[in-house]
């Protein structure tokens, strides 16, 4: 009985577990798709006059919708590309770090390279929208409350966004926990409200034919080219499925797409598209219309919440991804936060919240509804849709085996889907399309500047240092003194002698009794191997080389890694040791390698990037800088 009862209580605790899994993927994960029916058959019917609007055409509109959502997020997230995975970790970067894992010449990574940093441009683009238009629609429904009210919508909505991103340095591991339970009830009343209209008018549901949408499409042609630019809305924030699935797994994200977000939203959009059917005066605010009178308010302020839970999403998305590119070498070192004691996952880099609360503020004043920011939503989307594609059909070539004829049937078609949503986006730029085409071309401008610049810097650094063996093979006949303690020199290569090192012995004229060249590797794996974090080697007595592991989702300690080192036989007492730096300043060369403006550009980031010993976790007051010039 005793042992009855322990598996009962075993099997309640994992049951409350996969609830509480569930509910977290929820609040995390489908914040940005879940309020996509906020916008997306509004923005699809705005093309048509509500005089001339035929039920056939939004039976044609919500056949596109359903489609988008089975084929781009159901068969090519869910189906195909959640399968690959780096340790875990998903989204562009990673799936970028897979394919050049398995890449079999310098020319293809390089071009992998590309691919991956483009997708990370067009991500912050998104990243700057999402926040504007999601939180402007949910706002916009007091006007549907009360039409005399609209001069509210801009400086509520400024209000909420600037209140959104004030609280970020807080963290998330507080509001966290509500953001689940919201999500759950956001999505019943999705789908309440739409079985409320179906119910009146149940032929709506034959929209899931394709039929409907190939129909609309031969008899609109142009215009139904058109209208797939904001179709695309719908399946906005597909690819934080992929993205988000080291938090909670690929199972959890799967079923609650498959059996409860996106039964939700499909009955939410036909219950939308009965209603316009009937009334065709409700197409210009279908979502908020559907609810009786007496619950817009609470649907207004529902929606807001949900808003702000989908555009955190996105902000601490991007707060992940700036990490990652740091720890990849795409971006200067930048001051991160890790707001939670437990949560590894859980940061804040604030240069990356001002840059995101001063574009979203932009964008808000500038366009000022969420229809007119409609048109500049889906370029960073279908732009990104395409770069996981390009790169997954690459990972499934290499690594999984696939015949090029699979590879080509499968992400072939799922390709022409992309490029014909990324096609009719392309045709909004000039109302709007190209923010995000700038948002993303300005850093992935940044991204490779800085890394060609500082690929520059190491080849130069190679070119003018001296090989370590050789200074160590001099050592013993040298009169070198050798002082008690212990020095740290950090080098970006452990075959050549540190710059700071030369500097102190031509300074001070000594070396210490024991000396750690230490060099921070960055891996292509989201976490090193705790086993594998440190390796060590003696060069020569007293002179050791350390290399330090990291994966991209993780934030170097130099002092913590070099303390463990005591359980390997190496006798390291932190406050006996001394931490040397080389502090560089980059000048431009008489021959500059980097044309004006990159080299403009690489000299700003180097000037305001965060000093190594804060980004190393180095006590301050145990470094010794020493001064090293370096023209590009």
């Amino acid at each position: 009985m005793a042992s009855q009862a322990a598996s009962h209580a075993k099997d309640a605790a994992y049951a409350q577990l996969r609830t509480s899994a569930l509910i977290g993927v929820l609040g995390v994960v489908y914040g940005d798709i879940g309020t996509s029916p906020l916008y997306a058959l509004q923005a699809s019917l705005a093309y048509f006059p509500h005089a001339a609007l035929r039920a056939i055409d939004i039976l044609g509109v919500l056949s596109l919708i359903t489609w988008a959502l089975f084929i781009t997020v159901t068969f090519k997230y869910v189906t195909f590309i959640m399968r690959v995975d780096n340790n875990g970790e998903g989204g562009t970067l990673s799936l970028m770090a897979l394919a050049s894992r398995v890449a079999r010449s310098t020319r293809t990574r390089n071009i992998l390279g590309i691919i991956g940093i483009v997708g990370a441009g067009l991500f912050f683009g998104d990243g700057v929208i999402t926040p504007a238009i999601s939180i402007l629609s949910a706002v916009e429904g007091i006007t549907v409350v009360s039409p005399e009210t609209g001069h509210l919508v801009l400086p509520i909505s400024l209000f909420v966004i600037v209140l959104l991103f004030l609280v970020q340095r807080h963290g998330t591991s507080t509001v966290g926990k509500a953001f689940g339970p919201i999500m759950v009830l956001w999505f019943l009343v999705l789908g309440a409200l739409g079985v409320a209209q179906i119910i009146h008018h149940p032929f709506v549901l034959e929209a899931i034919s394709p039929y409907y949408g190939a129909a609309f499409i031969m008899h609109h042609h142009d215009l139904a080219f058109v209208t797939l630019g904001a179709v695309v809305l719908a399946v906005t924030g597909a690819e934080a499925l992929y993205a988000d699935m080291s938090h909670f797994g690929k199972k959890p994200i799967r079923v609650t797409w498959l059996f409860f977000v996106l039964p939700c939203l499909l009955l939410n959009y036909y219950g939308q598209g009965a209603l316009v059917i009937a009334h065709p005066g409700t197409a210009d605010n279908p979502f908020f219309k559907m609810a009786p009178h007496i619950l817009r308010v609470p649907m207004v302020i529902l929606a807001t919440m949900a808003t702000i839970i989908a555009s955190q999403a996105v902000i601490t998305g991007a707060f992940s991804v700036s990490r990652m590119c740091i720890q990849l070498g795409l971006l200067p070192r930048m001051e991160v936060r890790h707001t939670s004691e437990t949560e590894q996952g859980q940061i804040y880099v604030p240069q990356i919240n001002t840059i995101l609360a001063v574009g979203v503020i932009l964008l808000v004043l500038t366009f000022r509804s969420s229809n007119a920011l409609a048109s500049a939503y889906g370029i960073a989307v279908t732009g990104t849709f395409l770069c996981d594609n390009a790169l997954a059909a690459f990972v499934y070539r290499r690594q999984f085996g696939w015949s090029r004829i699979a590879t080509i049937a499968v992400f072939g078609s799922i390709g022409i889907v992309d490029f014909a949503f990324f096609s009719a986006n392309s045709l909004k730029f000039f109302e709007g399309g190209w923010v995000p085409l700038a948002i993303g071309c300005t850093i992935i401008l940044v991204m490779t500047t800085w890394r060609r610049g500082r690929g520059l810097i190491m080849a130069r650094w190679t070119q003018d240092s001296l090989p370590l063996n050789s200074f160590l093979a001099r050592l013993p006949q040298s009169r070198i003194v050798r002082v008690p303690g212990t020095a740290v020199f950090m080098t970006g290569n452990l075959d050549f002698v540190p710059n700071a090192l030369l500097h102190n012995l031509k300074h001070n004229k000594v070396l210490h009794e024991q000396v750690f060249f230490v060099t921070v590797r960055n891996l292509d794996v989201p976490q090193a191997d705790p086993d594998t974090r440190v390796k060590t080697e003696e060069a020569s007595f007293g002179i050791y080389k350390i290399t330090l592991n990291y994966g991209f989702m993780e934030s170097p300690n130099i002092p913590r890694e070099l303390e463990s080192m005591n359980g390997m036989g190496i006798d390291f007492k932190p406050m006996q040791a001394s931490y040397f730096l080389g502090r560089e300043t980059v000048v431009p060369a008489s021959v500059p390698k980097l044309r004006f403006i990159r080299r403009w550009l690489f000299l700003f980031m180097s000037r305001n990037a965060i000093p190594a010993t804060e980004f190393f976790r180095i006590p301050s007051d145990r470094v010794v800088e020493l001064g090293v010039r370096i023209a590009v």
